[in-house]
Order: structure tokens, then C-alpha cells, then sequence
């Protein structure tokens, strides 16, 4: 009941902190991130582009050469020449927004970790009395790391799936609704088991966070005392009890991972699943 409770907060604060990140990326690069907008919805639209053309290869030029006496090549090569440069687009413009992405992580990253340094300068001694060093220069290395992964490959791919997910919708629609019926019962149960699958994993990704900031914090502290550890003849102590930490983070990071990989193959299948359902059904419709 607890963990329940817990990682329903931590999808809250996680949502929560995707808002404060964007707004904290666009106060110094607006026209960088319309700029990566704009080449995600080229790249997609390009994607969509090349998978609506299988059906029209297909019926439009396919067909018509098998039945035709002499054949001409020459609509289908120019159709396939479209194609490839539809795809060379989308290339250009996937290359261009992970490209511009990397300026602007590690740009933010850059004005973030200043105002870290600033604000720490600001602090009063008892904060560093009750706070390990360790601890403190996690925040820097894994906890801003994490965020540059969130910045420079999350937010992308949330906009990028968003798009796709718009256009591919649209599509569905123009093409056949009762197979968009059924392909949208099966993303319903997608998203209820991913949502579920997510908020285990958001909840021990944070508490990983935690621990390896205390695994940091008194590997720190140990190195810094070393002789004190020696004199006192404390090693074996010291030993057990970075053990015990170390277990710790190895569990959080285990369940954490787990729950992150299980989400993709989990999504496949059900995704067979519907390719199955459309493919039985299909053939019924008029």
C-alpha cells in the first residue's frame, strides 16, 4: 500500500518536474526548441509519408505492371525517387533537431550547474553539517546527468511520439475506421499497462537517485577519514555497512530497470496482438 501511494506521487512530481524543465530550457532557448519542433514534425510527417506510399507501391504500380504486357518502369521509378527523397528529408531533419538537442542540454546544463554552484555559495554552514559531501556532489554529476539524458532524449522523443501518434491517427481514419476502432481498444490497454509498468519504475528510479547519492555520500565520508577508520580499527565495520548501502542501491537499481525494460517487449506483444485482431477482422468488412 505504501509503494502504491508513493509511486502515484512520484508520477505527480514527475510530470511536475517536466513542466519546471521545459520552463527552465525555453528561458534561454525558445527559437532553438521551435527549431527542434519544427524538424521533429518534418521527420514524422516524412515517416508517415514512406508507410502510406507501401499501399499505393502496391495497388497504384505493382499491380498494374504484373498485369501489364510492357510494362513501363518509368511512374514507378519517379514514385520511388519521391520517396527517397521524402526519406532524405526526414534524415536531414532528424539529424538537425538531436543535433540542435545537444546544444541545448548541454547549454542548460551549463547555466544549470553555475546556479547550483551560486546557490550553494548561499547556503549556511548547517546545511553542510547535515548534509554528506558525497551526497551534495551527486546532485552534480548524476542528478544533472540525468536530466541532460531528459532533455536531450526524453522531451524529443515524447514530441516526436506525439506527432506520430496525431498523424497516425489521422490516417487510420482516412484508410479504415472500424480497424481504428479496434486498434484504439489495444492502445487503451497499452496505455493502462504502461501507466502501470511507469509509475513502479518512476518510483524506484527515484528511490536508485537516493541511494546512490548516500553510496556517494559515505564513500566520501570513508575516503576523508581513512586514517581515523585505520586508528580505530573500524574496516570491517566500515565494510559491512558499505555493504549494506551498496545492496541497497543495487535493489533499487535492479526493480527500477526491471520495470523499465519489461515496458517495450510488453507493448510489442500487444501490438501483434492487434495486428492479429486487424488482420481476422479485415477480411469481414466490406
Amino acid at each position: 500500500m505504501t509503494t502504491q501511494k508513493s509511486s502515484k506521487m512520484s508520477i505527480g512530481q514527475q510530470i511536475h518536474a517536466m513542466g519546471r524543465v521545459l520552463e527552465y530550457m525555453l528561458k534561454d532557448c525558445k527559437f532553438s526548441f521551435f527549431a527542434v519542433v519544427v524538424c521533429i514534425l518534418g521527420s514524422a510527417l516524412a515517416t508517415l509519408r514512406g508507410t502510406l506510399f507501401m499501399q499505393s507501391l502496391i495497388d497504384d504500380y505493382i499491380l498494374p505492371l504484373t498485369q501489364a504486357k510492357t510494362p513501363d518502369y518509368s511512374a514507378l521509378a519517379a514514385a520511388l525517387f519521391s520517396v527517397a527523397f521524402t526519406y532524405a528529408i526526414g534524415i536531414l531533419c532528424a539529424y538537425g533537431y538531436n543535433r540542435i538537442m545537444v546544444n541545448v542540454s548541454q547549454g542548460t546544463m551549463r547555466n544549470l550547474r553555475i546556479e547550483l554552484f551560486r546557490h550553494m555559495e548561499s547556503l549556511p554552514i548547517r546545511y553542510f553539517d547535515t548534509h554528506a559531501h558525497g551526497d551534495i556532489m551527486s546532485v552534480y554529476t548524476n542528478d544533472v546527468d540525468t536530466l541532460r539524458q531528459l532533455m536531450s532524449q526524453g522531451i524529443p522523443q515524447v514530441i516526436n511520439s506525439c506527432v506520430t501518434i496525431l498523424t497516425s491517427f489521422i490516417s487510420m481514419l482516412v484508410l479504415d475506421v472500424p480497424l481504428t476502432i479496434i486498434t484504439l481498444a489495444v492502445i487503451g490497454v497499452m496505455v493502462f499497462t504502461t501507466s502501470k509498468i511507469a509509475a513502479k519504475s518512476s518510483f524506484y528510479f527515484a528511490r536508485q537517485q537516493k541511494d546512490l547519492g548516500i553510496v556517494n555520500g559515505y564513500i566520501e565520508e570513508m575516503m576523508d577519514g581513512q586514517k581515523m577508520v585505520k586508528v580505530f580499527c573500524h574496516e570491517d565495520k566500515s565494510l559491512e555497512q558499505f555493504r549494506k548501502l551498496n545492496e541497497a542501491l543495487r535493489e533499487s537499481a535492479d526493480k527500477a530497470n526491471t520495470f523499465s525494460n519489461i515496458s517495450m517487449p510488453v507493448n510489442v506483444n500487444l501490438g501483434n496482438i492487434s495486428y492479429v485482431l486487424c488482420a481476422v477482422v479485415a477480411p469481414s468488412l466490406p
